[in-house]
């Protein structure tokens, strides 16, 4: 099984990866949201088997200056897998507007470069969010997947669609329906940890070993067996990430 989006701390990280393990989660794509940060991505990628790395800057940080000459550099490493998490976020407001604009379509720029898929990070934003990429030609990942409204353009677009713990949460039906009607190719799942623990496992915290309890309940929500959906999802990994 796969973790397609998780947030590691390097000291902690070879314990974290050894309980995936045991828990049959032998691949995580881990993903920074600085360019700091992508260089310490890329180091746990290359120290540890079945480890890759997504590295942007994440709409957060946008409101400071950022070496995307850098970035790209290190997006170059043969362990980076794709662009992110890149987006915009409306809901928190840490950077202005404009500025997260600027830096989404930077990393936009970035990702038809070098022929990467760029994971997409979208809160409250969903407009602006489909008019940036409306120009973009490549793969395209909705990390944490929690806008209804996206839907239909990524069902249009054959976008990939990934699922986080929330999928799990008893207020969260819609994230259900929305995941039972994304295609068997294009479906994906993710922890996005720390963050967002799985119901079974909430108030924890959250770690690539969890991901196998947001599988099961998208199994459930969409009458599938989990172990078949599991091995789907890590064959549309493979696909979206060249892995």
């Amino acid at each position: 099984m796969i973790d397609t989006h998780a947030h590691l701390d390097p000291a902690e990280a070879p314990a974290v990866l050894d309980r995936a393990r045991a828990a049959g989660v032998d691949r995580v794509v881990v993903v920074a949201t600085t360019v700091t940060q992508a260089a310490e991505a890329l180091a746990l990628a290359a120290a540890h088997e079945g480890v890759y790395a997504c590295l942007g800057v994440h709409p957060h940080e946008a409101g400071s200056p950022a070496d995307l000459g850098e970035l790209r550099r290190l997006l170059r490493h043969d362990r980076a897998v794709a662009v992110g998490e890149t987006g915009l976020d409306y809901f928190r407001d840490y950077a202005p507007r404009e500025a997260q604009r600027v830096l989404f379509e930077r990393e936009l720029a970035l990702a038809a470069e070098l022929r990467m898929p760029v994971v997409v990070h979208t809160r409250a934003a969903d407009e602006d969010t489909l008019t940036a990429l409306e120009r973009f030609e490549g793969t395209v990942v909705l990390h944490c997947f929690s806008s209804p409204a996206l839907l239909e353009p990524a069902l249009e677009r054959g976008w990939y669609v990934s699922f986080a713990g929330n999928v799990t949460y008893p207020k969260a039906p819609e994230l259900r329906e929305a995941a039972a009607r994304v295609p068997g190719d294009r479906i994906l799942a993710e922890t996005d940890s720390p963050y967002l623990a799985p119901q079974a496992v909430r108030g924890k915290r959250n770690e690539p070993a969890y991901v196998v309890h947001t599988v099961a309940a998208l199994a459930a929500a969409r009458g599938e067996d989990a172990d078949e959906l599991g091995r789907r999802i890590e064959a549309n990994a493979a696909a979206a990430f060249g892995l």
